[in-house]
């Protein structure tokens, strides 16, 4: 009987769906195990083979430990709100939920085709207003809640109103706006409404406040950081400036040191953790105060983890930003100022920040005092200070910083020498050493930890400063000038934001009659007409960010067609959290970052019981494409063979990798390939045209990406599962080659054959099996269950290849023997050994509620060995032994044997070596 994969492997993606198969709820019986992926954006270009990679691993792991006896949570769905469908809807007019139809659909159909054991019922989508009514009740939630740094934790507004009352802002230790004031009971209560809600602002955990922000005019959005390059929009490629608007934004900052702490007690990439923790970047220091000589009420605030370097500052930086810059700037450098200011927003902050090389800055004209000596230094403004992190502003020492120092030697600032109070010795950063030497009597001797303390009393002694502890991590933009994103519940009274009525959740996006900016710059919503609270009051006109649904999704999957709560807590406490978390690390400093800080502020309010959402995470690699090349001769339309181009002047081109095979190329297909190759000649090696390659990302403009449809229908999918797994250890990046699927082809089919005899009619006997079967099918269990559970698929699937060798040999067709290995392949291969589980007589799509086989030990004990003997240094034979002989006994065997008889000759060995378990030696 022929192995027919697309049969088969149609007929049990058809009754999984049928009969629920791989749906799942609540089971106290059962342990649970919750496996998530991160899910996909549906892009209109469908999957190709890279994508799948994660979601083969995962699966597999879902099969396996529900044959483990664990009731498996395994969901899937779609974070469906992007950029791309709005993009599209702006060319072409067609609503953005009607190509994120089409594309999911499109995304289902493949994934259904690779046999994933998803539980589609628990299905999410993002834009879809049952899920997003969710994501806006959260955001609802941080908005009626601040930080209590003395509980460390967020707590309902009204706690923070309620103190207000008794004893104003006095002992409120929180996370809130720089410039809040304090204030009495009594000054509260005289308070207005209005005046109240703008002081709650200051302090709640989601806010309305003027940004720096990346702005692109043709897009009419803001842009997250990883959305610009090089000053321009990755989509699209259209100029980005930075402009300071009024945005939504979100208290992360207020969790900054339980995100650091949180990282110790997970099981996630070593590097993922240190690019959050660089990104957190948390630092020890003091903020000083420098007043302007011209103006003192006013004052400059810097933040420096090196106080004892400030006696060799010499001049101060600010952001081209900063809120100073106009006040402070004299009228002869106004010009300069202003022309600086335009260049700036011309570049994205990642630009500003990763640009080490450029030296630019513009002089105010002002002068601030430095506390500490009485000096005046002079106040610049350079792009390399960004607005929003830290205070804007920085305190430059040039011989302790390679970027002021090069900053001090283009603009011909002073450079003073200072103690290094680490090592008594001069500070390095200056190899010229030029300016003089100054440091502080006080302080020498101390090293700059020791010296920070000290230092600290004098600035609070001179009112000029304190320590503080400083954070790299920002507070995080809520709001994109879009129209395909969640709607913000949020109207305006007087100015003020508030929040619609729960009850009136989802605040469903309205229909408009383009998808563009209005003529006067408003986002999209504002061409919704009529559209406002109660016919009255202007909602919010920006959108959620993209990562909005994503920062609670796997919470949904828990209990997804709840009308009433985002899931019950029956789910939550059942489900509880992510045991496995499938993803790239590319999402470290944003998705993860944002979801460990919702996660902590469900938890803070009581909605679910876990401090961090994800126990184990694993970053797969990814697959490369394997691109391959013609060589045209220049000027021609003549192609000459890869061994043969030397011979000429060519240029090398790509070609699709689906009209290549084991790098010969179709040539008629070739010829059908573009217009312009319709009558395109061919100079051959051999009668072929032999193509070159190279291994690199795969791409559509490298024409190397392979499509899955297409390998599903040459191979079958089972043959696809396990060759992606074989290419190499999940976490590293390896290439496709097509050319070797072959050979993962010709192991299931010499798997399938195990259970057939030659005529093609099923066999397998009821025969008890003998040592040998039974030794290489516990060495199969053992070795899956392994490598399974340390994610090592591609050496289990090197394993399958040598069992079924092994058991082909043996001429095994044995019932006990072969049962059990379809169980154990069925996680990497699910549609073959579906079909065969039937065919051994167990009940119809039962084999996932079958239990993985218990390996036992001593099928693998040995009881003989066979001994290499060698005369002379030199083997002649090999005598096979029990294991249970001494070496007196052995040696009494080797020498009765005859083949050692007559290679002694009748002399007696001189010597006799025996390794118990290893080899014979016979000196003559």
């Amino acid at each position: 009987m022929d192995y027919k994969f697309n049969e088969i492997e149609k007929k049990w993606q058809k009754f999984w769906a049928e009969n629920g198969t791989n749906e799942v709820a609540i089971d106290k019986n059962k342990p649970k195990y919750y496996v998530l992926d991160m899910f996909p954006y549906p892009s209109g270009v469908g999957l190709h083979v890279g994508h799948p990679l994660g979601y083969i691993a995962s699966d597999i792991f879902t099969r396996y430990k529900r044959l483990k006896g664990f009731n498996v949570l395994h969901p899937m769905g779609y974070d469906a709100f992007g950029l791309p469908a709005e993009q599209y809807a702006i060319q072409t007019g067609q609503h953005p939920a009607i190509t994120t139809d089409q594309n999911t659909k499109r995304y289902r159909e493949q994934l259904d085709n690779i046999g994933f054991a998803f539980d589609w019922s628990r299905q999410v989508r993002t834009c879809d207003p049952d899920f997003y009514k969710w994501t806006q009740w959260i955001f609802m939630q941080l908005f009626n809640a601040w930080y209590n740094n003395d509980t460390d934790k967020a707590e309902s507004i009204d706690t923070l109103i309620s103190r207000f009352k008794t004893s104003g802002s006095q002992g409120i230790n929180a996370v809130c706006d720089e410039e809040t004031k304090s204030f009495s009971a009594d000054e509260w209560t005289a308070m207005s409404s209005e005046k109240q809600q703008k002081e709650l602002l200051k302090y709640r955990l989601t806010y309305l406040s003027e940004a720096v922000v990346n702005w692109c005019p043709q897009l009419g959005t803001v842009l997250a950081n990883d959305e610009v390059k090089d000053g321009f929009s990755e989509r699209g490629g259209f100029p980005v400036e930075q402009k300071k608007m009024l945005q939504w934004s979100m208290r992360i900052t207020a969790y900054a040191d339980r995100l650091l702490k949180g990282l110790d007690t997970i099981d996630w990439p070593e590097p993922v953790k240190e690019m959050q923790r660089n990104w957190i970047g948390r630092s020890e220091g003091a903020s000083v105060k420098f007043k302007l000589e011209a103006d003192s009420d006013s004052e400059i605030e810097v933040f420096t983890t090196r106080l004892d370097t400030i006696f060799g500052a010499t001049f101060l930086v600010l952001a081209p930003e900063h809120e100073l810059v106009a006040k402070i700037t004299t009228d002869g450098q106004k010009a300069e100022i202003d022309a600086y200011q335009v260049k700036t927003k011309a570049k994205s902050e990642r630009d500003r920040m990763t640009d080490v090389k450029t030296v630019s800055g513009a002089f105010t004209g002002a002068y601030a005092i430095n506390p500490m000596n009485g000096e005046k230094v002079p106040v610049w403004i350079a792009d390399y200070v960004l607005a929003g992190y830290g205070t804007g502003a920085v305190m430059a020492v040039p011989s302790g910083d390679e970027r002021d120092y090069r900053f001090a030697k283009h603009f011909d600032l002073p450079i003073i020498q200072i103690l290094d109070t680490q090592n008594n010795l001069e500070a390095e950063a200056d190899p010229t050493k030029e300016g003089h030497y100054v440091n502080s009597d006080f302080i020498n001797g101390l090293t700059y930890k020791d010296a920070l303390p000290v230092l600290v009393a004098k600035l609070e002694e001179l009112s000029a400063g304190k320590a503080k502890i400083n954070f790299r991590l920002r507070d995080s933009i809520f709001a994109r000038q879009r129209y395909w994103g969640e709607p913000v519940p949020v109207y305006f009274n007087n100015g003020l934001p508030q929040l619609i009525e729960e009850k009136e959740l989802p605040l469903l996006l309205p229909d408009v009659d383009k998808y563009l900016p209005t003529e006067s710059g408003e986002p999209p919503l504002a061409r919704a007409e009529g559209w406002k609270y109660h016919g009255e009051f202007e909602y919010e006109l920006s959108t959620m960010p993209g990562w909005a649904g994503s920062s609670w999704y796997w919470y949904r999957y828990m209990d997804a067609r709840n009308d009433n709560e985002f899931a019950s807590r029956e789910a939550i406490d059942y489900w509880n959290d992510v045991d496995l978390y499938i993803g790239g690390s590319e999402h470290a400093t944003g998705h993860l970052l944002y979801s460990r800080f919702w996660n902590k502020f469900l938890k803070d309010m009581g909605y679910v019981n876990e401090e961090e959402p994800f126990k184990k995470l694993i970053n797969q690699g990814h697959i490369q494409g394997r691109s391959n090349f013609v060589y045209r001769v220049i000027g021609t339309n003549q192609f000459v063979s890869y061994g043969l181009k030397s011979q000429y002047g060519i240029q090398v081109l790509h070609v699709d990798v689906n009209i290549v095979q084991n790098d010969i190329l179709d040539i008629d297909k070739f010829r059908k390939f573009l217009p312009e190759y319709a009558d395109a000649e061919f100079i051959l090696e051999d009668g072929k045209y032999h193509c070159g390659h190279e291994v690199e990302k795969m791409s559509k403009s490298k024409y190397n990406v392979v499509n899955p449809d297409d390998i599903i229908e040459q191979y079958g999918a089972d043959t696809l599962r396990m060759y992606e797994m074989f290419l190499g250890p999940l976490e590293q990046s390896k290439p496709w080659n097509t050319n070797g699927i072959s050979g993962v082809s010709n192991f299931l089919r010499k798997f399938w054959n195990l259970f057939f005899d030659e005529k093609g009619n099923f066999n397998v006997s009821d025969v008890t099996p003998e040592k040998a079967e039974l030794k290489s099918l516990h060495k199969i269990i053992q070795k899956v269950q392994e490598d399974v559970e340390r994610f090592s698929f591609n050496t289990s699937v090197s394993s399958f290849m040598i069992c079924v060798n092994e058991l082909t040999a043996l001429k095994c067709n044995k019932r006990a023997i072969l049962q059990d290995l379809v169980i154990t392949l069925s996680p990497y291969a699910p549609h073959i050994t579906e079909e065969l589980w039937s065919l051994l007589g167990n009940e119809k799509g039962s084999l996932l509620k079958a239990s993985y086989p218990v390996f036992k030990p001593e099928y693998l004990v040995e009881d003989s060995f066979e001994y290499p003997v060698s005369i002379n240094g030199k083997v002649r034979m090999k005598l096979n032994l029990s294991l249970t002989l001494e070496p007196a006994e052995v040696e009494k065997v080797v020498l009765e044997s005859a083949d050692v008889q007559k290679h002694l000759d009748g002399k007696s060995p001189k010597k006799v070596i025996v390794v118990k378990g290893r080899i014979v030696n016979v000196v003559i």
